[in-house]
């Protein structure tokens, strides 16, 4: 038991500790025949504490989990306006990895309390109420397949473990050991990608087919890269230092550069998504001072 808490302060204050100064931006990207266009580059948590793990709610919400005077709270992204809003403000507990349920009006996202407790939490947007969503599920990353399922890596005694949990039945199938906190589902697909840390300590992306559970290699990340998205079925993109890169299953086996960001006065591109109709890219990063 104190080894699985001591594997979640890691997890969690050791990102805080980490990158302390994470900034989360968002630029329209056009990919076109292996060729990626980049434009309206923004800051749009523009904060000096932790910003950092952005889904989409739609083409035009963004959400992440932001530095809100010293707690982290789930922050609303307006991209019409251009503005910020914060949803729950006050509560208790932080609150991490905020995402739409597909579906669904409402939200998931991690909640950490005082006593270095997480779990996972529905959060009704109507009411402004929030509910426990699995009570035995120590989620750190995930992403949901669709209104009930979702694919993630849980606390296990060592490391994190890949697991599929049911959030309406509440069944948790364990599927590998050792997982990775990046999870996306493949485009035009039955398939869900996970990544998985593998004996060299690299990541190694996989393809999870959701009815069979059955797991295909897909590509080892370039060394020091955690994260990936899906442009299309076929090609991944990632990022890495201050430009983004992309590898087509289909193509020569490597990875190409596509995008440099560094103009943008960034670097350590970490997490990426992309929105519902593929043509905005929030990333978080550094800032160059």
């Amino acid at each position: 038991m104190m080894y699985r808490m001591f594997l979640f302060f890691f997890f969690f204050f050791g990102i805080l500790a980490a990158q302390p100064n994470t900034e989360v931006y968002l630029l329209e990207i056009d990919y076109d025949d292996e060729k990626l266009t980049v434009s309206d580059f923004k800051n749009v948590s523009n904060d000096a504490g932790y910003d950092n793990q952005p889904s989409f709610q739609s083409d035009n919400l963004l959400l992440f989990a932001g530095n809100n005077g010293g707690q982290t709270d789930i922050a609303q992204y307006h991209i019409s306006f251009n503005k910020k809003f914060w949803l729950h403000e006050g509560s208790a507990a932080s609150q991490f990895s905020p995402q739409q349920i597909p579906g669904s009006p409402h939200l998931l996202s991690v909640h950490l309390d005082s006593t270095g407790r997480q779990r996972l939490f529905h959060h009704h947007l109507t009411s402004r109420e929030y509910t426990e969503a699995h009570p035995d599920l120590q989620v750190a990353y995930f992403a949901m397949y669709n209104e009930n399922i979702l694919v993630g890596s849980v606390l296990g005694d060592e490391a994190l473990d890949l697991v599929v949990a049911n959030l309406k039945t509440k069944q948790v199938d364990t599927l590998a050991y050792n997982a990775g906190r990046s999870f996306h589902k493949i485009p035009n697909s039955d398939t869900m990608s996970y990544t998985y840390v593998n004996e060299e300590g690299n990541h190694d992306v996989y393809q999870l087919d959701m009815k069979s559970f059955e797991s295909f290699f897909v590509v080892q990340l370039p060394i020091g890269v955690q994260d990936h998205v899906w442009l299309n079925e076929s090609v991944l993109l990632i990022g890495s230092g201050s430009k983004l890169y992309t590898h087509d299953l289909f193509g020569d086996g490597g990875w190409k550069e596509v995008a440099d960001l560094t103009t943008y006065k960034i670097e350590n591109i970490t997490r990426l998504v992309l929105s519902p109709d593929g043509t905005k890219l929030a990333i978080v990063a550094l800032p160059v001072e």
